[in-house]
């Protein structure tokens, strides 16, 4: 009862009516709860303290945006990786890269949306609903009402399930609505908890409401950053999850069915704020490696190559952008093609881009040093082997 009730519906199934936020009885904040709380804040900090000292930190921001929607859509089943989304970037028309790349691209498209519109819409029902349109614009769900609360029963549980055999069945449209209204209000009340601790609870509680037909896993995760970002705990949005939460879906999933099941609020915000730890500290690792990394960069090309100006920008630019062609590089200098492509041959031989096509028209070339950070920061969050087999495939009406 504290998180809410299983309440028989006349089709002869069970549906999940979620109590109102904040929990009652209120959060029991013992010692290890506050010490995790404490330690998280902590890590927060410091990402946005090292991001403060980057000298453009919106070029890595794109990074981190992009490894977040690979990520989070990976926990939803997707096969495509970080790769595919910057030669997609780069070739839309390829066809050599798996087929949901573009709902990755989806993804970032509409974070990017929605950490805009935060400049003229408060983090609202409204504003959920525009993200939701965006994700799902043009791809696999499409169908399904984008922007649009379902009007219809959704459930979760394994392949070819039915609603009768589901392992959760969200409220049903007509207590949907009430639901939506009081996480609405939740998240506007800026006095009465911690903001991670809002943060948590209102992630769980999206997840448990799932309003959408598709696509609920993806922007509930998107609402804990757009929450940070809104309250300027982060001046940028460099605090992503979804490694953390794929790295232990089977406990992920399991802390969720513990509040429903248990109202165990507290042990799914010892999970959460874990998670948050653990990812913000390698991220804060992650961001002074890149800062090293540049500072190297800049002083070789500033001794070693002729014109240093156009060098300096290119590097810039692979910040942003580390998967290029010679034509990318001509654009962003504007210089000719020649140009472009001796300073891309300069930036080979000093072992800044890697080319990776092998072919002699058309190359790529991958800022390799630089992606590597981010794969050294993935492989420092450690592996639940049990989520290795968990299963993240749904109902007919619904794809997490």
């Amino acid at each position: 009862m504290r998180a809410g009730r299983y309440v028989s519906q006349s089709e002869g199934y069970r549906a999940f009516i979620p109590a109102p936020l904040p929990p009652q009885p209120k959060i029991r904040m013992g010692a290890e709860l506050t010490k995790l709380l404490s330690d998280a804040d902590r890590a927060l900090g410091r990402i946005d303290g090292v991001a403060s000292i980057l000298p453009n930190p919106d070029l890595f921001v794109a990074m981190y945006v992009r490894h977040e929607a690979v990520f989070s859509s990976q926990i939803e089943g997707t096969q495509s990786t970080l790769e595919d989304v910057l030669e997609y970037e780069v070739n839309p028309k390829g066809e050599a890269r798996p087929k949901d790349v573009e709902e990755v691209v989806n993804y970032v498209r509409a974070m990017n949306y929605g950490l805009n519109r935060l400049n003229q819409l408060p983090l609202s029902l409204r504003l959920i609903r525009e993200i939701h349109g965006e994700l799902l614009q043009g791809v696999r769900g499409g169908e399904r009402t984008p922007g649009e609360f379902r009007k219809s029963q959704n459930w979760v549980g394994k392949e070819n399930s039915t609603i009768a055999d589901a392992e959760f069945v969200p409220p049903p449209p007509h207590e949907m609505h009430a639901a939506l209204d009081n996480l609405e209000k939740f998240l506007h009340d800026r006095t009465s908890l911690p903001i991670l601790v809002q943060c948590g609870l209102a992630h769980a509680q999206f997840e448990t409401i799932h309003p959408f037909l598709d696509g609920n896993g993806r922007i509930g995760r998107l609402l804990i950053t757009l929450l940070l970002c809104e309250r300027q705990v982060l001046q940028r949005p460099l605090l992503y999850l979804s490694y953390f939460l794929k790295a232990h879906r089977a406990q992920y999933y399991d802390r969720l069915m513990a509040v429903r099941n248990e109202g165990d609020w507290e042990g799914w915000l010892k999970f959460f704020f874990r998670g948050v730890y653990q990812v913000s500290n390698a991220a804060s690792e992650t961001a002074r490696a890149i800062l090293e990394l540049r500072e190297g960069h800049r002083d070789m090309i500033a001794q070693h190559l002729a014109g240093s100006t156009n060098g300096l920008r290119l590097l810039d630019y692979l910040f942003e952008h580390p998967l290029i062609s010679i034509r990318m590089a001509q654009g962003e200098l504007k210089c000719s093609y020649v140009t472009a492509g001796n300073i891309v041959q300069e930036f080979e031989k000093f072992q800044i881009l890697k080319e990776i096509t092998g072919l002699q028209r058309n190359r790529l070339y991958r800022f390799e040093s630089y992606l590597n950070l981010f794969d050294r920061q993935a492989l420092s969050i450690p592996l639940d082997k049990e989520s290795e087999t968990v299963s993240a495939t749904v109902g007919p009406e619904l794809r997490e």
